[in-house]
């Protein structure tokens, strides 16, 4: 019972066939090799299959593929196409990420929300930023980085 489904994935037009109970999370790796996703909890609360589906951060792991049918998909690959953000640059610089595996959802989730509130407070931040879970750094350096930009942006 195979369907193909068209996407735009990164302002890509891709299409794909897909089983009516794939999950969106496998469909990107496995058969759009697209990498940046990453398969954590498989239950939607660690955030490291963030994506930005029609502009806003989803679960990955907790959507059909199936109902993706021309929906428009942005991974951390297609945030800018002339190299880093200045958010990846103040996540460099503040040397947020040690081994990265939440940097491409945290990342995306930041990126909204400082879309949505270019000058937050901490405690906006860490709001925001609570569904991404990261092993690593104790969040410190990745909310330090937030606010940076923030301070940066107009």
């Amino acid at each position: 019972m195979k369907k193909t489904i068209t996407l735009t994935i990164n302002g890509e037009l891709r299409s794909v066939d897909v089983e009516p109970n794939d999950i969106l999370i496998y469909v990107l790796r496995d058969k759009l090799g697209v990498k940046s996703p990453k398969i954590g909890c498989e239950r939607g609360d660690c955030g490291t299959c963030t994506i930005l589906l029609n502009g806003e951060p989803v679960r990955s792991c907790l959507i059909l593929a199936i109902e993706m049918d021309g929906q428009e998909i942005t991974t951390v690959e297609g945030l800018s196409e002339d190299g880093l953000t200045p958010l990846q640059e103040k996540f460099v610089e503040h040397n947020s990420f040690q081994c990265g595996f939440c940097a491409p959802g945290m990342t995306l989730t930041a990126t909204k929300f400082l879309e949505k509130n270019p000058h937050p407070t901490r405690e906006e931040v860490q709001e925001a930023i609570a569904g991404n879970l990261c092993r690593c750094t104790g969040y410190k350096q990745i909310i330090e980085a937030i606010l940076d930009v923030s301070n940066k942006l107009n």
